[in-house]
């Protein structure tokens, strides 16, 4: 009985590892759950007898892999912008060409749209949390401009920008943003 739980355990895995390969690699409507179970070594029915729709399958997915890369950023420590910074570009590192391909389609998929937003909401608690020291003494608009900086400054379209619009190395990336993060600690 445990070595079929496990058996089953390591199916799902599998089915949303590839589900969120291809949903990454393809635009949604070109990702169909054929294409899935194929992929993944089992039947359509074992996907949609397991995950439903090709919606949920979608859903599933994103949280498999964005709680995986949540828990790794929550481990910036907070205060140390370096370190903060090299979290973040890391991240983007792998997780970048799934974040680019969902918010290309977020205005015409609200599928995808709800979870780009999950993710925006995600990363401006993670800048508030992880840049505390940078804007807890700031109030009102100072304080709403400072977040709103540190947003756009750790952004996936800022790292798109510089690694692969300007070819900056990773090491540049990271050196270039710290820099820049580090000009807000002296200014109101």
């Amino acid at each position: 009985m445990v070595a079929r739980a496990e058996a089953a355990q390591a199916t799902a895995e599998r089915v949303l590892e590839v589900a969120l390969e291809l949903f990454t690699d393809n635009p949604y409507e070109h990702v169909s759950l054929e294409q899935v179970a194929k992929r993944a070594g089992v039947t359509k029915r074992t996907v949609i007898r397991r995950f439903g729709a090709k919606e949920e399958l979608f859903v599933r997915s994103m949280e498999h892999g964005g709680l995986e890369e949540m828990r790794r950023r929550d481990a910036a420590p907070v205060g140390d912008i370096a370190a903060a910074v090299a979290n973040v570009v890391e991240s983007y590192e792998r997780w970048a060409p799934n974040r680019l391909r969902l918010l290309a389609q977020e205005d015409r998929i609200p599928i995808v749209a709800e979870n780009v937003e999950i993710g925006r909401r995600y990363h401006h608690e993670w800048v508030e949390r992880t840049f505390a020291p940078l804007i807890e003494r700031l109030r009102g608009a100072a304080r709403g401009r400072r977040v709103a900086a540190l947003i756009a400054l750790t952004d996936v379209y800022t790292w798109k920008l510089l690694r692969r619009d300007l070819g900056l190395s990773k090491a540049d990336t990271e050196q270039t943003l710290s820099e820049l993060i580090s000009k807000l600690e002296g200014e109101p």
